[in-house]
């Protein structure tokens, strides 16, 4: 055997046997630092965990919004959560995050692989040089397959990996994020809404009773027992209430195409979707009594707070990335395939006999040594970004606390305004119905009425949107707490018909399929392609 090929045989084999060493030892090897998550600081306790409206136990996050008993409001977030546009985005961004994450798993495999063939025409003076003949020409034809593959030595590539896991995670908690907002949103236009409804109801109650009123002052003008002034002042307080009714009539209606908007459905009078009749200005009541956990429990339970949380994950893992440029990449590549030429009696057509073949195999080195800082400033960038993101990440814990603790005062302290609306709502009830009576008898002027009239208007409206309140600041107070997105547990993050069309337009292998988006990454970064 030529002595060339029995070496090329040798080394060959030695690299084989060296292969798996290199390998296992790249495995155990990931250059840039591993991700801690950055410390924060979270409030033992709440600052209202003294009032007996705050229980520490752990509440119904999942649907809090039956906590209001309201069928209604049930149905509504259910339309919202199965219809909304935007939530519909974050979940198809959750699929392309997961297709990034084949991308990167892919990344570990022979980077490189393809095909090759020439045919060349060797002229006279070359081949006289060679001895291969006295002709003019020569043909010289060869085909093959080449692949090369770079070994993840460094962590490079399991980095990668890393990153789009946490990426992915990432956008998972984007759309729970979305998804708390938006039963949020349902809810508190919804509560909006009643509470329209409700002042609509008031305005048009006073302006019945002013009305009356009215009547009062022309009667008695005719019958000369009072004054020309008692009728026009009626009539301004008549018409001045009667001018907030377009005022809310446009808002009722603004809240409703709001809603619509929520539930993914063009501009509507939503008549049998809100009901009628009784329902009608009924405001939703919260209980008296929040169950709120404790501070710690943000941490685990809202999504913004995961996602700061991912993004920093996925960029200290950036960091490798970039540390890995600064050191050699080792390689091995090779080629095989077979070659023919027409010189000395051979004939092209003998291309795939075996003994025409040939074959390569060696590592290589790639090392950019002269960079000129380069990659020295692009490990730099990227760590300063994880220092933001991480810095971020604290921020939002601490936004966290502040939202539900503002959302919490909201909510004790509105309860405590409404108890007093209340009685000042019936004091003034019973001062107008005291102060027509004494006008009618002539003992009070018609200003009094006018007065009372005013007050009564003013302290309903008042305690309209005090009641609306309350419900709104429960709502913020579970928003604040990161209650809602455990409804998608256990379901699809894409409807069926997006599934279906985008199966329809690409290719998507098994990555439609109900379980392809796990909700936590595995724990090895060594993983089978995704085809």
């Amino acid at each position: 055997m030529d002595p060339q090929i029995e070496l090329l045989k040798n080394t060959g084999c030695r690299l084989l046997l060296v292969l798996p060493v290199v390998l296992a030892s790249g495995c155990s090897n990931k250059i840039g630092p591993d991700y801690q998550t950055p410390e924060t600081q979270v409030s033992p306790d709440w600052l209202e965990s003294e009032d007996t409206r705050v229980s520490r136990k752990e509440g119904n996050f999942r649907e809090w919004w039956r906590i209001f008993k309201d069928p209604v409001l049930n149905k509504l977030v259910e339309t919202a959560y199965s219809q909304n546009l935007p939530l519909q985005v974050a979940a198809v961004r959750i699929l392309g995050s997961r297709a990034e994450l084949g991308i990167a798993t892919g990344n570990l495999f022979p980077q490189q692989q393809g095909f090759e063939g020439q045919t060349e025409k060797i002229s006279l003076p070359f081949l006289r040089d060679l001895g291969l003949g006295s002709g003019n020409s020569l043909w010289y034809t060869r085909v093959g397959v080449m692949s090369n593959w770079e070994i993840d030595i460094w962590g490079k590539y399991r980095r990668a990996i890393e990153s789009a896991d946490a990426q992915l995670m990432a956008s998972i908690a984007e759309y729970d994020d979305i998804l708390v907002t938006l039963t949020a949103d349902v809810a508190n236009t919804y509560i909006l809404i009643r509470t329209l409804e409700k002042r609509l109801d008031i305005a048009r109650h006073n302006v019945e009773t002013q009305s009356e009123s009215l009547r009062i002052a022309e009667a008695k003008f005719h019958g000369g027992t009072s004054t020309q002034r008692d009728v026009e002042q009626a009539k301004t307080v008549l018409a001045g209430t009667q001018a907030t009714i377009p005022v809310l009539e446009a808002q009722l209606r603004q809240a409703k195409n709001t809603l619509c908007y929520l539930l993914g459905m063009p501009p509507d009078k939503l008549d049998q979707p809100l009901g009628s009749g009784a329902q009608f200005g009924q405001i939703p009541a919260p209980p008296v009594q929040v169950a709120v956990g404790i501070p710690a429990d943000l941490l685990r339970r809202r999504p913004d707070v995961r996602r700061a949380e991912q993004s920093a994950a996925a960029q200290s893992a950036r960091i490798g990335i970039a540390k890995a440029a600064l050191y050699p990449a080792f390689s091995i590549s090779g080629s095989f395939g077979f070659v023919s030429t027409n010189s000395q009696g051979h004939s092209l057509g003998d291309i795939f006999n075996w003994g025409q073949h040939f074959y390569r195999f060696g590592p290589s080195v790639q090392w950019n040594l002269f960079n000129y800082g380069q990659l020295t400033n692009q490990v730099r960038a990227q760590d300063a970004r994880f220092q933001e993101l991480a810095l971020g990440y604290q921020n939002t814990v601490l936004k966290a606390q502040q939202e539900a603790e503002s959302a919490l005062i909201g909510f004790l302290k509105t309860q405590n305004s409404a108890q007093f609306l209340a009685e000042s709502t019936a004091a003034a009830q019973r001062s107008l119905d005291l102060a027509t009576l004494q006008y009618r008898e002539g003992i009070a002027d018609f200003t009094t009425v006018l007065t009372a009239e005013q007050d009564l208007l003013k302290q309903q409206d008042n305690f309209a949107q005090t009641l609306g309140s309350i419900a709104t600041h429960l709502v913020g107070v579970y928003r604040a707490l990161g209650g809602g997105w455990q409804i998608r547990e256990g379901k699809d993050f894409v409807p069926e018909p997006i599934l279906q069309a985008m199966g329809e337009r690409t290719h998507w292998g098994d990555l439609l399929k109900p379980g392809a988006v796990s909700k936590t990454p595995p724990a090895n970064l060594i993983r089978a392609p995704d085809w």
